[in-house]
C-alpha cells in the first residue's frame, strides 16, 4: 500500500512539473548581480535585461548584492528556490574562482548552481592614474624595477580574475606591487579616478569612456590579442616570455539546482537569441564586451577548461581569498 502510494505520488510530480514548466513565467524573474551597479557584470545584466524582457513576456528585475567577492549574492541564488524565477548573473570569481583560491563557503557552485548560459566576456584592463606616468604596461614594469615606482593595484576583489590577473603577472615579470582588493569594480574605478590608488584590474565595461576621455591610461589589456575597442592598447601577451598569458572576464548565468531543465533550457535559448540582437550586440561591444550566448553542453565545455586553467595558476601562486 505505501509502495503504491509513493509510486502514485512520483508520477502526480512527474506530470505536474512539465506543465507547470510549461506556463513559466508568469511573474518577474529577478536576476540578483552579486556585485555593485556600475560594473562589468551589471552592466551585462541590464544590457541583456531589456531583450530578455520582451523574449520572455516578463520584466526582468536586477537586483545587486554584493560582498565577500560575489558569494554573498551567488549564495541567495543558490539557496532561492528552484521555480525559474531566480537566476545569477555571475563572474569566474563567485561560481569557481573564489573555490579554487581557497575561500570557505557556504555553498558548492558545482552541486547547487546549473550552468544555464555565457552572456559575454572581456579583456580585462590594466589601467592607471595619469599621475603614475607610464606609458604602457611594458614602460611600468621597467620604471618599477628601476625603483621609480612603488606601486599597488585594485581589483573588484581578493581571489578575483583580476586577483589572478595581477598575482601572475608579478609571479611571471616579477613586478613587485601590491593587491589592494575591493568590493566591486565600481568602487576601484572610483578610487583610481580620484588618485587614491594608482593601478586598477578590471573588466573593461566600467573603465572604456574614462580610457577615452584621458582620464585613465590604459597600459594593456589582457587577452591574447589586442581588443577592437582600444586597438592602440597592447596586449599583455605581446611581453617577451608571456604569449600564453590570458585572462578574460565572463559573465555567466546559473540557476539553482533543481530548476526543471525545461526552464534552464527556455532561458539558455533566450540568451542564445538576445545576443544576436543587434542592439544588444552594439551596447555590450561598446562597452568592450563580446556577447556569446552559448549554452548547454558547450558552456559547460567551456567552464570546465576555465577551471582547469585557474587550477594551474593557483598551484603557481600564493595566492587566496577573503
Amino acid at each position: 500500500m505505501l509502495r503504491g502510494l509513493i509510486a502514485l505520488l512520483m508520477t502526480s510530480m512527474a506530470v505536474a512539473g512539465p506543465s507547470w514548466a510549461a506556463s513559466w513565467p508568469e511573474r518577474p524573474v529577478r536576476f540578483i548581480v552579486p556585485f555593485p551597479a556600475g560594473g562589468g557584470v551589471d552592466t551585462v545584466a541590464r544590457v541583456y535585461g531589456a531583450a530578455l524582457a520582451g523574449l520572455i513576456g516578463q520584466e526582468i528585475i536586477i537586483d545587486n548584492r554584493s560582498g565577500a567577492s560575489g558569494a554573498i549574492g551567488a549564495q541567495a541564488v543558490a539557496k532561492a528556490a528552484p521555480d525559474g524565477y531566480t537566476f545569477l548573473m555571475s563572474s569566474p570569481a563567485e561560481v569557481m574562482v573564489n573555490a579554487i583560491a581557497g575561500q570557505p563557503m557556504s555553498y558548492d557552485p558545482r552541486k547547487d548552481l546549473v550552468p544555464v548560459a555565457l552572456a559575454g566576456e572581456t579583456p580585462l584592463a590594466i589601467v592607471a592614474h595619469p599621475s603614475v606616468g607610464a606609458r604602457n604596461l611594458k614602460d611600468l614594469i621597467a620604471r618599477a624595477k628601476a625603483g621609480q615606482l612603488t606601486l599597488s593595484y585594485g581589483t573588484p576583489g581578493r581571489g578575483s580574475t583580476m586577483n589572478f590577473a595581477g598575482e601572475a603577472l608579478k609571479s611571471e615579470t616579477g613586478l613587485d606591487w601590491q593587491h589592494v582588493p575591493y568590493k566591486g569594480a565600481a568602487p576601484a574605478v572610483n578610487d583610481v579616478l580620484g588618485g587614491q590608488i594608482q593601478i586598477v584590474i578590471s573588466g573593461m565595461p566600467p573603465l572604456v569612456q574614462h580610457i577615452k576621455a584621458g582620464k585613465l591610461t590604459a597600459l594593456a589589456v589582457t587577452s591574447s590579442k589586442r581588443s577592437p575597442v582600444l586597438p592602440d592598447v597592447m596586449a599583455v601577451s605581446e611581453l617577451q616570455g608571456l604569449s600564453d598569458f590570458r585572462f578574460t572576464n565572463w559573465m555567466g548565468v546559473f540557476a539553482p539546482q533543481g530548476t526543471p531543465q525545461e526552464i534552464v533550457d527556455r532561458m539558455g535559448q533566450a540568451f542564445e537569441t538576445a545576443a544576436r540582437d543587434p542592439d544588444v550586440m552594439k551596447r555590450l561591444q561598446d562597452a568592450g564586451l563580446v556577447p556569446s550566448g552559448i549554452r548547454g553542453p558547450a558552456f559547460a565545455k567551456f567552464l570546465d577548461e576555465e577551471r582547469a586553467r585557474y587550477q594551474d595558476v593557483a598551484g603557481k601562486t600564493a595566492i587566496k581569498s577573503d
